[in-house]
């Protein structure tokens, strides 16, 4: 299988995202507000897990997490936050999620969609984390702004910047609902649904029956300001 989400990242990424710091910030301030007001559920997908920041938070929080995740060496030491508990941790590509469908009740992705190269690449990402998410699953992702800053952060890394004015078309063009993007400083949430199955109703044995109905549902996009 080919990778579609081939991404680098540079020695100053490694070291950050590596770092007691990071996994600080990540459990008492990213973490709280990310997942505020949001069910998981009991099967969490967790991409682009990197070194496991979030990894212990997240089993704290469902029965079962499985995360994945590209690059072999963060891979290597996000398999000790699962070493004896259930789910697992993998090597995969985001683009190309090796699961079934409807496997997991919500997935999350932490700084993942600007590390694949191309905008097609995180489309795929999308359509792929709507397949394996179970109807009435939640997508939850947290993103930085596009910046000169963020740009010198990712010299000799791949940055693939996602506009927030893009998720309403992107995310319904895979059959996502109600997203919504909430920005807080230096970065944004993106949240979306995939909508519950509904169940036809049975036509009443020996009568005609006539509705009439209008679409009630609606999708938008909304844009809040956070802490």
């Amino acid at each position: 299988m080919v990778p579609l989400a081939v991404y680098a990242m540079n020695t100053v990424e490694h070291f950050l995202c590596s770092s007691s710091l990071w996994r600080f910030l990540t459990e008492r301030q990213l973490l709280p507000w990310l997942l505020s007001g949001t069910i998981l559920g009991n099967h969490v997908l967790e991409i682009g897990a990197g070194y496991g920041p979030a990894t212990p938070q997240l089993r704290l929080a469902v029965p079962r997490v499985t995360s994945i995740e590209y690059d072999a060496r963060s891979t290597a030491k996000l398999k000790v936050h699962h070493d004896g508990g259930p789910g697992a941790a993998i090597r995969g590509d985001a683009a190309q999620l090796p699961f079934a469908d409807q496997t997991f009740s919500s997935a999350i992705a932490i700084l993942v969609l600007h590390h694949l190269k191309t905008r097609e690449s995180q489309n795929r990402m999308f359509a792929e984390v709507f397949r394996v998410l179970r109807p009435g699953g939640v997508f939850i992702a947290f993103e930085i702004n596009d910046g000169w800053i963020h740009r010198v952060g990712h010299f000799k890394s791949t940055f693939t910047p996602v506009s927030p004015g893009s998720a309403f078309a992107r995310l319904t063009g895979v059959g996502f609902s109600r997203i919504a993007v909430d920005f807080t400083r230096g970065g944004f949430r993106l949240s979306a649904n995939k909508e519950k199955e509904e169940r036809a109703m049975p036509e009443p044995i020996g009568e005609s029956l006539s509705v009439n109905s209008e679409d009630g549902g609606s999708r938008g996009l909304a844009l809040k300001k956070g802490a």
